[in-house]
């Protein structure tokens, strides 16, 4: 009896100091370790950097919720549903980035993994500075096109205007990050949300609600500390780049132009950014059709699809994990310890979603009381929750299987998967069941749920014929 009491404590204490080590920041060689041990050492620092993300959209709608304005939350949405692209574009130029980082550090070639993250940062201050300029010339049209009433264009064409002029800060936040997701460093990228989420949620709602010295700006100050601090984690980042001990670490000789590294970044970039374009549109289409049942549905949808993302970004912290294990491992010349890694990971994702379903399912109007009194909005989101959650035991592996392929540079296959599951099948299903059907917004929470499942089952049968494996970096 003493013998299982010593080996559970030794368990214990191995998972604790795996646990310790992922935080704290690891120095493992993740194509050598323990598949499962590789997988947590990436995956925890991984989610806690996803909740941190997840974090900003939700205590923006958290704190705009408390001034009890429905066009103040509307604002949010819309504006939020704008932002999609420019997180599709970040996401996609983030993959290319991860990728390559990974594929240059499983060779052991750090001088090229520098390499290619000075080609990213240079991509993402290109496109954010396009971007930040249409935001600011043109963000009370984009509101409207987005289908936003006179009454939500005047409540919130500021933040809009500022959210979207500073988004580069986005864009590099996710760009850098990935550089360190790549190289393993994934403690640094949770390090550096922490930062500016804890400046984001002390400076917001100073500045919605003028606490102490600051002034009242209403829904606009959620714009100025959400993008302050978005900023601020940008500046950690490069100055972490630069440090002796990293990972990977950039130096004056890599400060320049190199259109090799940049068009294979970009090759891999390219399909990937149309890729999470199609799944970004896919939700500005969803919007578009719930805004035909007016502004309770579409601040009902925003508080939904908020909370979900804050259960779905931890999940793409593991997925993000299997891009650089994948990654790394395919550098190395390890194609099924590549596999295998991948098949765990998603294991795990299912495990984590599945039960963060069952509490929505149960507790769905206990949620969304934190975020609105209004019984219409609360209707609609409850429903929201509810619907979509029905599916989250699919997507653990849809996700993770997805992030697979884009970690061995196969972002065609996930962009082909996307564009089937939610432009061919999510979005007329989801027109036909809130329209001619009748279902209401209900209809579009029904089709998105359908749209993500199928996307798991695609993924899970093409990943095991295996074509990723030979894809070249």
């Amino acid at each position: 009896m003493s013998v299982v009491t010593a080996d559970s404590d030794s368990e214990s204490q191995s998972i604790w100091s795996t646990l310790r080590e992922a935080v704290r920041g690891s120095t493992a060689d993740f194509t050598r370790t323990s598949i499962a041990r590789a997988v947590i050492l990436l995956a925890v620092p991984m989610v806690l950097e996803m909740l941190m993300e997840s974090v900003f959209a939700v205590a923006d709608v958290f704190f705009v919720g408390r001034l009890g304005v429905t066009d103040a939350i509307s604002t949010v949405g819309f504006t939020e549903s704008v932002m999609t692209i420019i997180y599709a574009v970040a996401i996609g130029l983030s993959v290319g980035a991860a990728a390559t980082v990974a594929r240059r550090v499983g060779e052991g070639n750090p001088d090229g993994a520098a390499r290619a993250a000075v080609q990213s940062i240079i991509m993402g201050l290109s496109v954010g500075a396009v971007v930040g300029l249409i935001g600011i010339l043109f963000a009370p049209s984009l509101l409207r096109m987005m289908g936003a009433d006179e009454g939500v264009v005047s409540t919130g064409g500021r933040f809009a205007r500022i959210m979207i002029g500073a988004s580069g800060g986005v864009t590099l936040l996710f760009l850098i990050n990935a550089v360190f997701r790549g190289a393993g460093d994934a403690a640094i990228a949770m390090r550096v949300l922490w930062i500016a989420n804890a400046i984001n949620i002390t400076l917001g709602p100073c500045l919605i609600f003028g606490i102490g010295p600051f002034p009242r700006l209403g829904v606009t100050g959620a714009a100025i500390g959400t993008s302050i601090g978005r900023w601020t984690g940008v500046l950690i980042q490069i100055y972490c780049l630069t440090r002796k001990n990293g990972r990977i670490r950039i130096r004056w000789g890599h400060l320049k132009l190199d259109p090799g590294v940049m068009r294979g970044i970009l090759s891999i970039s390219g399909s990937a950014t149309f890729q999470n374009f199609i799944g970004t549109a896919s939700y500005m289409g969803l919007v578009r059709i719930i805004s035909g049942f007016g502004s309770a549905a579409v601040a009902g949808n925003t508080i939904g699809i908020r909370v979900i993302l804050f259960a779905l970004l931890p999940s793409w912290g593991v997925s993000n994990a299997a891009v650089t294990l994948v990654g790394q491992n395919l550098g190395a010349g390890k194609p099924e310890r590549a596999e295998a890694a991948a098949w765990k990971a998603g294991l795990y994702n299912t495990y984590c979603l599945g039960a963060t379903g069952v509490i929505f399912l149960v507790a769905a109007p206990l949620i969304v009381s934190a975020f609105t009194h209004n019984s219409d909005v609360a209707s609609n989101a409850i429903h929201c929750l509810r619907i979509v959650s029905a599916g989250f035991l699919f997507y653990g592996y849809g996700m993770v299987l997805t992030a697979a392929f884009n970690g061995a540079g196969d972002t065609r296959t996930p962009t082909l998967i996307n564009l089937f599951s939610l432009w061919a099948l999510e979005i007329p299903l989801a027109w036909v069941l809130a329209y001619p059907l009748g279902f209401g917004p209900s209809g579009a929470f029904i089709a998105l749920s359908v749209g993500f499942s199928t996307m798991c089952f695609l993924s899970v049968w093409i990943f095991r014929r295996g074509e990723w494996k030979t894809r070249r970096v």
